[in-house]
Formats: structure tokens, C-alpha cells, sequence
């Protein structure tokens, strides 16, 4: 199990997850629908089959461009720790166990599991034929506020979906900035990058204003609901983070990029939604 889950780093699941949690909670607080238990393991266990599909699924695919990449020749499957055959079962095995634990939850979630799945997979695919693959990347996380909000809910809604295009331009953003490592790769190789498509320092520019949309729609909820000025202050936290973010990453030093992508955002999601699921608490006990 330890050779197989190596291929799921936990950095990245806590990208999605926290923002999972606020879509299952606002269906709660801004609905009818009560607290269940059950609901939240089932949408948990679909938060971690779904990632583990999608990145053993990534490994499995990209496996010949990392044996080639100095910088990703170490992954599990180019250093031989994992046969690429047992990646594609890993994958396999996740997927089915999304599908049927959706079936657990309501009609909604199970008949667009196999939507769901098409787009966090179908990512690997993209840095083949276009330079937006970090779109696509960005899509496949933003599925975890309006997905979790389907799982108490069972219908769409607006306020989700706001978070939903938070999550879109925040990890497309952060996705931009760690391709910055491989665009002379990826130009040298014809794999498609918003930094081998327009350099470094465009990308950048890019990036900065994929994060400005995204602390945009974090803020719409607050003016479309009755969250109050805590929850302002998780915005403006999520804003910081994302400025410091850019501080740290330049053209021509990208050596704290590892600290830009996993250390600032993974605190930013966890306390955007601590501030948040807080908000949401104090309201209903006041």
C-alpha cells in the first residue's frame, strides 16, 4: 500500500479537499438539507478516489516524458518502483471505487461520476495539443465545491459555483508557475506550457491575473449571502497568500518555487476554508 500511495502526494489533495468541505457545508447552512455523517465520508471517499485515479493516471501516461525530464526522472514509475502496469490497475481500481461510492449518495452525483472522471483524467492528455492544459487541470479541482454541494444538496445552485470558479483560476494560476521549471523542456520536447508558449515572464503575467479572478470569486459569496466580515478576513488572507506567492518567484530565480506551490498553497486553501466552515458556525450560533 506505502508503494502505491507514493504515487498520490498529500500536498496536492489538500488543494481541493478544504474547498470540498466549504461546498458541503454551505449546501448545509444555505438549504434545508441537515448534517449526516455518511454524507461526508461518502463525499471524502469520492475526494480520494477521484485524486488518486488522477495523478496515478498522470504518472501512468506521462511516464516516458518523466524518465526523460532530470527533474521528474526520480517519479515512481521512471526510477522502477512501480510497473507501469500496476499504475494503470491503481488508476482502474480508484476510478470504479468513485463511481460506485457515488452511487451511495444520490442519482445527481452518480450520473455525472463518469463526467467527473472523463475531466480529471483527460488532463494528462492536454499538454499534448494545448497550451491551456492548465485550465484543464484547474477545471478538474473545481469540481470539488459544486461536486460536494451536489452531494448534500442534490441540485445546482449559484453560490457554489462561484467557489468552483475560484478553484478554476487559483490552480491554473499556481499550475503556471510550476511549468515555469520545464519550459525549456517542454519547448525542447513539443509538450504544450503557458511558459513554453509565452515565456517566463508572460506566464507570470498570466498567472498574476488568473489569482486576481480568483480572489474576485472568493469575494462574490459575500455579497450574495449572508457571510459576514470573518469570512471577508479569510479573503483577504487568501489574497495575501497569493501575493506572497508571486513574491517569491521571479523569471530568472525560480528556486523557491516548490515553497510558492505546495508550502503557501496548500496554507492558503486550509485557512480560506477554516475562516470559512468558523464563519458558518458562529452565524448558526448567533
Amino acid at each position: 500500500m506505502k508503494k502505491y500511495f507514493s504515487l498520490v502526494l498529500f500536498a496536492h489533495t489538500i488543494f481541493a479537499m478544504p474547498f470540498a468541505l466549504i461546498g458541503f457545508f454551505l449546501a448545509i447552512s444555505s438549504t434545508e438539507q441537515e448534517f449526516n455523517w455518511l454524507k461526508l465520508l461518502l463525499m471524502v471517499l469520492c475526494m480520494v478516489f477521484a485524486r488518486n485515479a488522477a495523478m496515478a493516471y498522470n504518472r501512468y501516461l506521462d511516464r516516458d516524458i518523466d524518465a526523460q525530464n532530470p527533474r521528474t526522472a526520480v517519479r515512481d514509475i521512471p526510477s522502477g518502483k512501480i510497473k507501469p502496469n500496476e499504475a494503470l490497475i491503481f488508476t482502474i481500481t480508484n476510478g470504479l471505487l468513485f463511481i460506485i461510492t457515488t452511487l451511495f449518495i444520490n442519482k445527481i452525483c452518480f450520473y455525472l461520476s463518469p463526467v467527473a472522471l472523463a475531466v480529471v483524467l483527460g488532463y494528462s492528455y492536454t499538454k499534448r495539443f494545448t497550451p491551456l492544459c492548465h485550465l484543464v487541470l484547474g477545471l478538474g479541482l473545481a469540481l470539488a465545491p459544486i461536486g460536494a454541494y451536489l452531494v448534500v444538496a442534490g441540485e445546482f445552485a449559484m453560490l457554489p459555483i462561484y467557489f468552483s470558479l475560484a478553484v478554476l483560476c487559483w490552480v491554473s494560476g499556481f499550475d503556471i508557475i510550476y511549468a515555469l521549471q520545464d519550459e525549456e523542456f517542454d519547448r525542447k520536447n513539443k509538450l504544450n506550457s503557458i511558459p513554453a508558449w509565452l515565456g517566463k515572464e508572460r506566464a507570470l503575467n498570466v498567472s498574476s491575473i488568473l489569482h486576481v479572478l480568483a480572489v474576485v470569486f472568493v469575494a462574490l459569496p459575500y455579497f450574495n449571502s449572508d457571510l459576514s466580515w470573518f469570512y471577508l478576513a479569510g479573503v483577504l488572507f487568501f489574497a495575501l497568500l497569493l501575493i506572497y506567492q508571486h513574491s517569491l518567484v521571479k523569471p530568472n530565480d525560480l528556486s523557491k518555487v516548490d515553497r510558492a506551490f505546495f508550502t503557501s498553497n496548500g496554507i492558503a486553501s486550509v485557512i480560506f476554508a477554516s475562516f470559512f466552515l468558523l464563519d458558518t458556525y458562529l452565524r448558526n450560533q448567533f
